[in-house]
């Protein structure tokens, strides 16, 4: 497929910014965001056309990350590029798209002559470990070491026979000679033992020889691949160099290494929204909004949803990210100014030992990096810092409700047990996105960190710890559904994503930006807790209704 290189290939114009509506004041936040109308319509154009190419549509069903870059040229024109992370269709190139940062599919390029080289010592290990030979080897020592075994083990029970007797002969007394003879043929019968064991062993060594010759062949090309491997990953993500709005560029080797201090994980680079500023930097157009969203099915360990605009990954994009961005006036994190106007908790209960807040949503539980306002913050100035107060568990940030706090070390250690022993109960009231059948059930879903892209959870029977969550419908309303949440674990993110999730319920709670889309809030509260006093022994049975009554999303 013939692919243009000329510019006007990958923008589609919309006119004069004057006539296509009012822009944005600031670029996009891309980790935090609600997408601006006009990234709104470039992304339908976007799925209009990837919908109409039915060569791709199997590819497409499997699901993949798009995203759309509006841009201003500098003669006033404003348009939108596109652009996909990976591959599509097993190119890295197609004209309605921005190009890649960097084409490591170029043939006879040094990164495709350089895999060629890994993959023929794959090739090479893969003939050796399947050869005549390696197998013969491996088979000769298997069947040396049974027939060892079996020898042995008859030897053992001859000897223990043995032994039996001479005992049997001793307890009849007999005379010195005979009891000398004995002992000469248990010094002979294990002699005889040891000798066999020996040369079983030589046996052995024999053939674990022969079969160490072609296991250091493998070791030595499992060396020289780990080697070029390394050298070609570091030589790679060195081609990869990246701009700014002040044209500044730096390659992702030096950009992971500065920022955090580790080599760039695989992949990186490759996603849509590094393509599309390096593109419009390039071309010296000017970055207006960004946004990039999900076409096809959700994958079976994340969460992601047909249609749904999601946030810039963290793993693969912060470090790059942070350097793309400068020169540009970027919004602030929306985050920060939802903990600004976030409001102060409301004491629910408390006494000597134990404080229960309402915490709001937009507040954190604990003291982050961030210098952002917390519950833990709160009642410690409340206290005017007489009292050491201590959360026994937490919230999310976007989620309000109750959270209980300790005033002490050891009323802390007493609660967090009773947590850690699930004789704490919790209720959870949430709107969830989609309409939820059936009327009640539980969710099995095991979770673990999504390594590559945190804070977001995964799905994993390999990895995840266990995590059930018990839930109730009460309300079905224009497509949304409120229910009530009951966790029978304390996973993070345990209610999101077994709401969000294909395998769960697949209805993210609303105004979830991590697993499903935004709304003025993340209709998720933690709104009844029942516990035992650890001081007192009284059952305690706690509520806080939530700020989203029934109905009001309908």
């Amino acid at each position: 497929m013939n692919i243009p290189e000329h510019p006007e290939a990958c923008f589609h114009a919309w006119g004069q910014a004057a006539a296509c509506g009012e822009l944005p004041q600031q670029f996009t936040y891309p980790f935090h965001y609600t997408p601006h109308p006009l990234c709104v319509r470039a992304a339908e154009e976007v799925q209009a056309y990837i919908a109409s190419r039915t060569d791709w549509a199997e590819e497409l069903g499997r699901g993949k990350m798009f995203g759309v870059l509006v841009v201003r040229r500098p003669t006033g024109e404003l348009g939108f590029l596109a652009a996909f992370s990976g591959l599509l269709g097993g190119m890295n190139r197609h004209a309605y798209f921005v190009p890649p940062v960097y084409d490591l599919l170029q043939p006879g390029g040094y990164f495709k002559e350089e895999e060629e080289r890994i993959s023929a010592i794959n090739r090479r290990m893969a003939a050796l470990l399947q050869s005549d030979a390696y197998r013969t080897a491996v088979e000769r020592l298997e069947k040396t070491d049974r027939q060892a075994s079996a020898e042995l083990a008859e030897a053992r029970r001859r000897l223990k026979e043995a032994k039996a007797e001479r005992d049997r002969i001793r307890s009849t007394h007999p005379s010195e000679a005979v009891l000398a003879e004995l002992a000469r043929a248990s010094q002979f019968q294990k002699a005889e033992y040891r000798r066999l064991e020996q040369q079983w062993q030589a046996t052995r060594a024999t053939l674990e020889e022969e079969l160490a010759v072609l296991s250091r062949q493998v070791e030595q090309w499992k060396e020289e691949r780990r080697v070029r491997s390394a050298a070609l990953q570091r030589w790679l993500f060195q081609q990869f160099r990246v701009l700014n709005a002040r044209g500044e560029a730096k390659d992702l080797y030096t950009l992971f290494a500065e920022l955090r201090g580790e080599l760039p994980p695989g992949g990186a680079g490759e996603c849509a929204a590094p393509k599309l500023l390096q593109y419009a930097y390039r071309q010296g157009w000017t970055p207006i909004a960004m946004a990039e969203f999900w076409w096809g099915a959700s994958p079976v360990n994340e969460v992601r949803h047909h249609g749904y605009y999601y946030p810039a990954c963290k793993g693969k994009c912060e470090p790059i990210l942070h350097h793309m961005l400068q020169g540009l006036d970027v919004e602030p994190n929306p985050l920060l100014r939802q903990a600004v106007g976030s409001g102060q908790p409301t004491v629910i209960y408390e006494d000597a030992w134990l404080l229960v807040v309402d915490k709001p949503a937009g507040m954190l539980s604990v003291p982050g990096k961030d210098g952002l306002p917390s519950v833990v913050d709160w009642a410690a100035a409340r206290s005017g810092q007489t009292e050491e107060v201590l959360a026994v568990h937490r919230l999310d940030m976007a989620t309000s409700g109750l959270l209980l706090l300790a005033k002490t070390r050891d009323v802390h250690r007493l609660l967090q047990a009773q947590f850690e022993g699930r004789t704490v109960r919790k209720r959870y009231k949430a709107w969830l996105d989609g309409e939820v059948v059936p009327d009640q059930g539980f969710i099995r879903l095991p979770l673990c960190p999504d390594v590559s892209d945190r804070p977001r959870q995964m799905v994993s029977a390999e990895h995840g710890k266990p995590a059930v969550t018990r839930y109730e419908v009460r309300q079905r309303c224009g497509g949304r559904t409120l229910v009530d949440f009951y966790p029978l674990t304390g996973r993070t993110h345990q209610l999101r994503v077994h709401a969000a999730h294909a395998q769960g319920l697949a209805a993210p709670i609303v105004g979830d930006m991590l697993y499903g889309r935004s709304a003025d809030r993340l209709y998720l509260h933690a709104e009844r807790l029942e516990f035992r006093h650890p001081v007192t022994g009284e059952r305690l049975r706690l509520e806080a209704p939530a700020p989203f009554v029934s109905g009001v999303l309908c």
